[in-house]
């Protein structure tokens, strides 16, 4: 057992020349190309988002500049009705007053109250009918 044995060389391990991992990325060589692109398409929709804002509110112009004429125009028709109408309704709810009863019967039926004494006015430059009849 003691017996000599043959020597070999101890084993090595083979290290692999492994190339380590690339913590860094490769350089570009247009290193602002992709901010631009982005900057560029974000440019792009905005314009053409405002271009389409701007053709909208040119249409609406038009469109609001007629709506203020018409309103302008009702709004005098309302103050033309409002004068015609303001007369009536007062009358309207002198019709329906109970102490003004007595007279607006008066007025529609061209009676008197017996209890009334009736006043008549005379022109005093009018010559009397008296002196007129007499030849």
């Amino acid at each position: 057992m003691n017996a000599i044995q043959p020597s070999r060389p101890p084993l090595q391990s083979v290290k692999s020349r492994r190339r380590p991992p690339r913590t860094a990325r490769p350089q570009r060589i247009h290193p602002y190309r992709e901010p631009a692109a982005e900057t560029t398409a974000k440019l792009v929709v905005n314009v053409v988002l405002s271009v389409a804002a701007i053709a909208s509110l040119i249409q609406l112009v038009p469109f609001q500049m007629s709506q203020q004429a018409k309103l302008q125009e009702i709004r005098a028709e309302v103050k033309r009705t409002e004068k015609r109408v303001e007369p009536l309704r007062s009358d309207f709810s002198r019709g329906f007053d109970p102490q003004q009863s007595q007279s607006i019967m008066q007025e529609e039926s061209h009676r008197v109250d017996p209890h009334q004494r009736q006043v008549v006015l005379l022109d005093k430059d009018a010559p009397d009918e008296e002196s007129v009849s007499e030849p």
